[in-house]
């Protein structure tokens, strides 16, 4: 009985194995920018875990409703929108940076589930943080906030519309099909104007790398240790994606934080993770 405890890999390593997947998925699609645009790399990694998880999975459509339809096709919009915005994010500021002002969505969301008057102490934390990439003269793109700010929105869509998928669709079915709808989505505009990036079979495969790192790896990971960890275990550890995504940054991109940056991205850490212990717990995994 020892032994096999011993072997197996604790629920805690595999969200952080799941953490750190994203993160460095994402730190190797922004590699690619110069090369493709984001949409691209976006699509082909919507499609590679679409595929895998159609594979996988072979969720069930027989016997659903309208009402169902319209849930995970909603579902799927903020997943696609998420993605591509996020992306976009990239694109334009450093990856931590991005993450950390995406984070303002599920914490958001985390802090108006809660009635308590103390959690308006992590809201202020965040807004600090916040502020502090505002006075910091580091010339930041306002598109690319922007583009963050929209990545945080779709996010929290993303939360609530997965808590009534999981009502109407058993299992992996309803991310599966949201996985599909998202990836539709973003289809014309993947097949439009840069359609010729999708030629180089060296740009599929690092696109099929990041839909694996970034997508199949940390849902995998992140659904099991769901299975034996408590939700706001869960939560906390999510909170650290900002700090994950900077180490990315640092790594693969070569993507330096300034102190200001550091101590921003900072608070809304320490926020985030002040607002799940005391409101509203958020155990979903990470879409991005």
């Amino acid at each position: 009985m020892t032994a096999r405890k011993s072997s197996a890999i604790s629920p805690i390593w595999l969200v952080l194995i799941g953490i750190l997947s994203v993160q460095f998925g994402a730190g190797i699609a922004k590699s690619l920018f110069d090369e493709v645009d984001p949409t691209t790399i976006v699509w082909l990694r919507l499609a590679a875990s679409a595929l895998v998880m159609l594979a996988i999975a072979r969720p069930v459509l027989r016997g659903k409703t309208r009402d169902d339809w319209l849930v995970v096709l909603a579902y799927g919009a903020s997943l696609g929108l998420m993605n591509w915005s996020i992306y976009q994010s990239f694109q334009r500021i450093p990856l931590g940076l991005a993450v950390t002002i995406e984070f303002a969505g599920p914490l958001t969301l985390a802090v108006l589930g809660s009635r308590r008057v103390r959690d308006l102490l992590w809201v202020g934390l965040a807004g600090l943080g916040v502020l502090l990439l505002g006075f910091e003269r580091s010339d930041l793109d306002p598109v690319g906030v922007l583009y963050a700010l929209l990545a945080g929105a779709a996010w929290a869509t993303y939360i609530l519309m997965s808590a009534q998928t999981g009502r109407r669709w058993p299992g992996f079915d309803g991310l599966v099909v949201a996985s599909v709808v998202a990836m539709l989505l973003l289809t014309p505009l993947a097949l439009g104007a840069h359609a010729d990036e999708l030629g180089d079979g060296r740009i599929l495969l690092l696109g099929a790398l990041v839909g694996l790192l970034s997508s199949v790896i940390p849902y995998t990971c992140e659904l099991v240790a769901l299975r034996s960890i408590r939700p706001a275990v869960f939560s906390i550890l999510m909170s650290l994606e900002p700090a994950a995504a900077a180490l990315a940054g640092i790594v693969v991109l070569a993507e330096f934080l300034s102190p200001v940056q550091w101590a921003a991205m900072a608070c809304v850490v320490v926020a985030s993770v002040g607002a799940t212990r005391s409101g509203r717990v958020l155990a979903e995994p990470a879409p991005c």
